[in-house]
């Protein structure tokens, strides 16, 4: 069985949202409760996150952009992106919990790491909050993990909606892949298929858009056939996962239809690709029972040595 890492902390639950905003505080709630029904509570190695501290998160963001964040206070960063009097520690902790999991990996403590984490975080641009997102928590990992001697980087995106943020931040560095399945089109309108990077950064972007839809067969085809040979010419050291969860045939957000089985079998595939460090980190996923059975069977997966 396979040391993995649950990073969590209550300081999730206090990033609150207004009433009729789908991501909120019960989500975790959910998850954490499916865990401890199933009995994977106690197969987990908890851990708990530190803030990241303002030099992980200029990695990423620009230092106009965070400052601009810790004075905001609260209100409306954009049309769905709220920060309440607690957003802003939630926010450090996130990006913290991610840092986190790259300094348990590297050490050789864990080999594999579920971040539950909120807010999310593949949305958020290096100059700006987006789709729920305030900072870019897996770029943010990613950059960290370069930072601590990881050479070369993959990213798999999974959430129903493009990482238009983690895409913008890394499009022009080939030392980071980032690969994304989403429904197009759909928010935010970025992931065609021709985005493919820019300059050194060309060929190590591949978005495959999917139709509205589309369930298990056809992402059946993307994660076994596409992805692997795409993660083992980069040769990665490490790999991060956006761990969205609205392409549930359930969620509210999508007009993907993919089983709970789907789910298994998309971790799965992931986890065939490469025998490197793994570090999830939750994204999207809207409907609460779909979203705890949906982190149920990824953990399920991440726990087997095969």
């Amino acid at each position: 069985m396979k040391n993995v890492g649950f990073i969590y902390d209550d300081i999730f639950l206090k990033h609150a949202t207004p009433d009729w905003h789908p991501e909120r505080k019960e989500r975790l709630i959910r998850i954490v409760s499916t865990l401890k029904e199933s009995g994977l509570w106690e197969k987990i190695i908890h851990i708990e996150p530190h803030p990241a501290v303002y030099e992980e998160i200029a990695l990423v963001h620009t230092h106009d952009y965070i400052k601009r964040i810790e004075h905001f206070g609260t209100g409306y960063l954009d049309s769905d992106t709220y920060m309440s009097e607690d957003s802003l520690k939630a926010a450090f902790y996130a990006a913290g919990a991610v840092t986190e999991a790259v300094e348990r990996c590297k050490k050789g403590e864990i080999e594999r790491a579920f971040c539950a984490v909120r807010p999310p975080g593949h949305h958020a641009e290096s100059d700006r909050a987006m789709g729920f997102c305030i900072f870019n928590n897996v770029a943010i990992g990613a950059r960290y993990a370069r930072k601590k001697g990881y050479k070369k980087v993959f990213i798999v995106d999974f959430d129903v909606h493009h990482g238009n943020g983690t895409q913008h931040i890394f499009e022009q560095d080939d030392t980071v892949f980032y690969f994304s399945t989403h429904e197009y089109p759909h928010y935010p309108g970025t992931g065609k298929r021709s985005e493919r990077g820019i300059g050194r950064g060309i060929n190590y972007t591949y978005n495959v858009p999917m139709p509205s839809g589309s369930g298990d067969k056809e992402y059946r085809t993307v994660y076994q056939d596409i992805l692997p040979p795409l993660v083992k010419n980069f040769e990665p050291d490490i790999v991060f996962v956006s761990a969205g969860y609205d392409i549930h045939k359930n969620d509210p957000l999508s007009d993907i239809r993919i089983s709970d089985e789907g789910i298994r079998e998309i971790v799965r595939n992931i986890l065939s690709c490469a025998p490197n460090p793994y570090i999830f980190a939750l994204e999207g996923g809207y409907n609460l029972s779909a979203l705890g059975e949906s982190v149920r069977v990824t953990i399920e997966e991440m726990l087997k040595d095969s």
